[in-house]
């Protein structure tokens, strides 16, 4: 059997880093950076998504105040 040479060593452990950074990074079936990324992205969407119903709804109650009112000066 051969010895590895310096170059051939050298190549390994960086391998090795690189697969340890990219676990961290993706995860090891429990999740990663990745996945933890991807769940605060969703809270966001449906934060947004919320206020936008939220600001729908009361733009709606004003709209009615508003014809109230006008009905009431009108009279």
């Amino acid at each position: 059997m051969r010895m590895m040479n310096e170059f051939e060593a050298q190549v390994l452990s960086d391998l090795s880093v690189l697969k340890t950074q990219i676990t961290g990074l993706v995860g090891d079936g429990n999740g990663g950076r990745i996945a933890e990324l991807e769940r605060r992205m969703d809270r966001h969407e449906q934060n947004w998504q919320r206020a936008k119903g939220f600001l729908a709804a009361v733009s709606v109650v004003f709209a009615v105040i508003e014809v109230a009112v006008q009905a009431w000066f009108r009279r």
